[in-house]
C-alpha cells in the first residue's frame, strides 16, 4: 500500500478519535459546575450512590446558603459568586480526601464522607461556613444550614433516602435555630 492509501484509510479512524475525546470533554464539562468547580447534581448523584453501597459509616450533607437572594439583591451577582465559590471551598476542604461536594444548583450544596471520624465533624463545618467573605472591600456575612444523614440511620440504605433525611435536618435545622442543632 502507498502512503496515501494508508492515509485515507486512517483519517476516519482519526476523526472519529477526535469527536470521541471531544464528547468525553464536554461530558466532564456538563459533570461540574462551572462557577465552583464542583460535581452538579448528575456528576456527584452517581458517585455518592457508588460511594453510598460501598461505605457503612457514610454521611450525607445538605447545605444550603441562608439569605443568599439578599447578598445578591444588596451586593450584585459577582459578591454572590465569591460566596458561592467560598462555600464550595469550605466544604471540599472539610470533606478532603473522603468525600466529595456538589453544587446542586442556586444556593445548594451536597457531600457524602466515607468515613466522617477522619473530618473535622459537623460543628466544624457549620463555623466554617458561616465565616465571612471579603469582597471589593466589603464584608460579607454568610450562615449557612447544614443538614445531614448518617447512612446507619436508613431502614434501607440508599441516596434517595440520606438526601431526603438531611434534607429533613437541614430544615429542621432552619426552623428551630440552626446553630443550636449540632448533633
Amino acid at each position: 500500500m502507498d502512503t496515501q492509501t494508508i492515509a485515507a484509510a486512517c483519517l476516519p479512524a482519526l476523526g472519529w478519535a477526535l469527536h470521541g475525546g471531544l464528547l468525553l470533554r464536554r461530558l466532564a464539562t456538563a459533570r461540574r459546575d462551572p462557577l465552583t468547580g464542583l460535581h452538579t447534581r448528575a456528576g456527584w448523584t452517581a458517585r455518592a450512590d457508588h460511594l453510598m453501597s460501598k461505605h457503612s459509616n457514610a454521611l450525607v450533607l445538605l447545605v444550603d446558603l441562608d439569605d443568599f437572594k439578599a447578598i445578591n439583591d444588596t451586593h450584585g451577582h459577582a459578591a454572590g459568586d465569591a460566596v458561592l465559590t467560598a462555600t464550595a471551598q469550605r466544604l471540599t476542604e472539610w470533606c478532603g480526601r473522603h468525600g466529595t461536594a456538589a453544587r446542586l444548583g442556586g444556593d445548594e450544596f451536597a457531600a457524602i464522607v466515607t468515613d466522617p471520624g477522619r473530618t473535622a465533624g459537623l460543628y466544624a463545618l457549620r463555623t466554617a461556613l458561616d465565616q465571612p467573605v471579603d469582597h471589593n472591600g466589603h464584608v460579607l456575612r454568610v450562615s449557612a444550614s447544614v443538614g445531614h444523614c448518617h447512612r446507619d440511620q436508613l431502614p434501607v440504605p440508599n441516596l434517595t433516602d440520606a438526601l431526603s433525611a438531611a434534607d429533613a435536618s437541614m430544615y429542621a435545622a432552619k426552623g428551630h435555630g440552626r446553630r443550636n442543632n449540632t448533633h
